[in-house]
């Protein structure tokens, strides 16, 4: 099929996930709609930013680049951004694999001009093999994951979630781009809520924008063990209320 020409990002900090880094970049490289080419972005680690640089050096479609901003998730994403070259796009999580067609569902979804992001399901793949007898469905948000309760199929949102999101070069030119500040800084709080807050600025500057979300591209996350407990849900989800709290000041209640 054709459809827009999709770079896809993903920003990664830490040797710890090394294995987790290489399946990510592996699944983007495995798509049936290819990518135009993948970036790969380090957040202030010269160690990492070397080890993969020697990884990926013979790879004509993986460009592996420094954060050039502040510290943290938000400035990683502007730095690929900015560094891309495709019509749309696409970021994955550093520990989450994706779908053999991720991205022809993500492209399908620009058919329409004013489709200006599309978003997709992300499913937990708990460290232990197994949900947590006690977690709730409700709250996979908890663990950057789709969350029972939200609408099957193709729906329009308000906003998608940033680990498995994509977005057209023109909502970022309308929009800007991530605010620093509010994203991830590893596991420092507040935790999270930039696309969110983004999404909002962008149906402001462009209130005839579409924003999608499609569940059929999928992606699969990685849930370490030490966030299979209860101390790790009533923390990140405090921390959440605090990235809520940062994206009202931003951007006023919604």
């Amino acid at each position: 099929m054709s459809g827009p020409d999709i770079s896809v990002v993903i920003c990664v900090y830490t040797e710890d996930r090394w294995e987790d880094i290489l399946a990510a970049v592996s699944s983007v490289r495995a798509q049936s709609c290819p990518a135009r080419e993948t970036l790969v972005v380090v957040d202030h680690n010269p160690a990492l930013l070397d080890r993969l640089a020697k990884e990926y050096k013979e790879a004509a479609d993986v460009r592996v680049l420094a954060n050039a901003g502040p510290r943290g998730l938000s400035a990683g994403r502007n730095t690929g951004i900015a560094a891309s070259y495709g019509e749309v796009i696409a970021f994955l999580d550093d520990d989450a694999v994706a779908e053999r067609d991720w991205l022809r569902h993500f492209a399908a979804g620009y058919a329409d001009p004013k489709v200006m992001a599309v978003g997709g399901r992300t499913l937990p793949i708990w460290a232990s093999g197994r949900r947590p007898a006690w977690f709730p469905e409700e709250f996979d948000w908890v663990v950057g994951c789709t969350y029972k309760g939200l609408p099957r199929g193709l729906v329009r949102v308000r906003n998608v979630l940033g680990g498995n999101a994509s977005f057209r070069r023109t909502a970022f030119d309308a929009a800007g781009g991530f605010a620093t500040g509010i994203g991830r800084d590893g596991d420092k709080r507040p935790l999270g809520c930039e696309e969110t807050e983004l999404c909002i600025r962008l149906t402001r500057a462009r209130p005839d924008a579409v924003l999608l979300i499609d569940d059929r591209a999928v992606i699969h996350h990685r849930v370490p063990e030490a966030r299979e407990h209860f101390g790790y849900f009533r923390t990140r989800a405090y921390a959440e209320g605090l990235s809520k709290a940062l994206v009202a000041r931003s951007v006023g209640a919604d």
